[in-house]
């Protein structure tokens, strides 16, 4: 029991044991009116005993009730059941306070105790009993209400045994994985100094709840179980990446050298597209030689800089290289790809252009018959776009006039009529979508 600042735990003891436990004296001479008040105040004195160490191990029992939700949990209502109890121990110090002065104040056992100051002191020992009684009371339907907060931190508490060790068996397995790998030749450094990283944490772990406080230790316990087990599927991975990685280091260098040599066949098609259409036609690939070049040498020395990083170890480098070694290429593959396709598309067309015209047709034809599906009116947000489409193909075609026509450019014209008439499709499906 919390002492106040007039009594303590063992100043009341003294009392209650030297007023409570002492032995009675029942042969003296008196009255006997006298004498039955004296029993009466005794019986009053061993009843509020009674009652001061029921309060006192009521008081201890919460207490230890206490300590565990201050351990386990931080939360707004453990902080008021606390402030509470603190508020209970004040009072429960106070009305101690009054019992231990009501048995000082009465010596029952001298000879010379008149019947009125024994029932003086039966008087003030029956209301001290009965304040104690009641403030036990008040302090067990307290305690009561702490049920469900004691639930959740029984339940915590449960928990903690199993996820410190579930976090030390995570480092053990994360260290086992480490060393394998080391042992196969890898040195996986940065893993290394990551597990390395998390031993002031165990060491803290190790200390326990006793002295960083149960929710800390089980937040502690969860973190260093995702850390080491991160740790240890990385290190298990490491073989199968550098594996990987230098496949990846193969293929890409396979890739550039093909791409070198294709680099070098974009001349003859460029030289074919000037002699056999107009410059409107191919003069935006005249840099294609000179970028797919400039692209592929660059993708060497970031290949080159790959290797190097794979044989330091520095897996993190090397695939960020890799990356940008194969977004070189592409760059490289497209713009050759396109000389090619160019040549290709204008021959297609130059020789019959008929058939670029017909799919142009039939996808307007389609949206047409899209727009008029149950109206019997198109709707004009819809009908003006692919009327518009209709005359720019009317008017692509017409312009084909001369003997070297610009057959690249009413590609072009074609290809930006189909997108027009994509959109109307879509547009036309996305309002009947949201109105169905």
């Amino acid at each position: 029991m919390a002492s106040g600042p007039a009594s303590t735990y063992g100043e009341r003891t003294r009392v209650a044991s030297a007023n409570g436990g002492g032995t009675r004296r029942w042969g003296w001479g008196g009255g006997g009116r006298a004498e039955s008040r004296r029993a009466e105040a005794q019986a009053a004195r061993d009843a509020a005993a009674a009652a001061f160490y029921e309060l006192d191990t009521a008081q201890r029992d919460l207490r230890i009730s206490i300590e565990t939700l201050g351990a386990v949990d931080d939360s707004p209502a453990v902080r008021r059941a606390v402030a509470d109890f603190a508020e209970f121990g004040r009072r429960i110090d106070r009305v101690s306070h009054e019992y231990i002065t009501a048995v000082d104040a009465h010596d029952l056992d001298r000879d010379d105790l008149d019947s009125d100051t024994a029932a003086r002191a039966r008087q003030a020992l029956t209301a001290a009993r009965e304040e104690l009684e009641r403030t036990r009371e008040e302090l067990e339907r307290f305690g009561r209400g702490l049920a469900p907060l004691l639930e959740k931190a029984e339940t915590q508490l449960a928990r903690l045994a199993p996820a410190v060790e579930r976090a030390r068996q995570a480092l053990l397995a994360a260290t086992g994985a480490l060393d394998s790998v080391r042992a196969s030749g890898l040195r996986a450094d940065d893993l290394a100094a990551r597990l390395a990283a998390l031993s002031p944490e165990l060491t803290k772990l190790n200390e326990g709840a006793g002295r960083h406080g149960v929710r800390e230790t089980l937040q502690r316990a969860d973190r260093l179980l995702r850390e080491a087990e991160a740790v240890r599927g990385e290190a298990e991975r490491l073989p199968e990446r550098a594996a990987e990685i230098d496949r990846r280091l193969g293929s890409l260098r396979t890739r550039a050298q093909a791409l070198q040599t294709r680099a070098g066949a974009v001349e003859p098609v460029l030289s074919e597209l000037r002699r056999r259409f107009t410059a409107a036609c191919w003069e935006d690939l005249q840099q294609v030689p000179e970028q797919a070049g400039r692209a592929v040498r660059q993708a060497e020395e970031r290949l080159a800089e790959a290797r190097r990083a794979r044989e330091e170890q520095r897996w993190a480098d090397a695939t960020a290289l890799l990356s940008t070694v194969r977004a070189l290429l592409n760059d490289a593959d497209e713009a050759v790809s396109a000389a090619g396709d160019r040549l290709r598309r204008l021959n297609d067309v130059s020789f019959d252009h008929s058939d670029e015209v017909e799919r142009v047709r039939f996808a307007i034809r389609d949206a047409q018959r899209l727009a008029m599906d149950g109206r019997s009116h198109p709707d004009p947000r819809h009908a003006g776009p692919l009327d518009g489409a209709v005359a720019r193909l009317e008017r692509a075609e017409a312009e084909l006039s001369g003997r070297h026509p610009d057959w690249w450019r009413f590609l072009r014209e074609l290809d930006a009529i189909r997108g027009t008439v994509a959109r109307v499709v879509q547009e036309i499906r996305r309002e009947r979508a949201a109105g169905a």
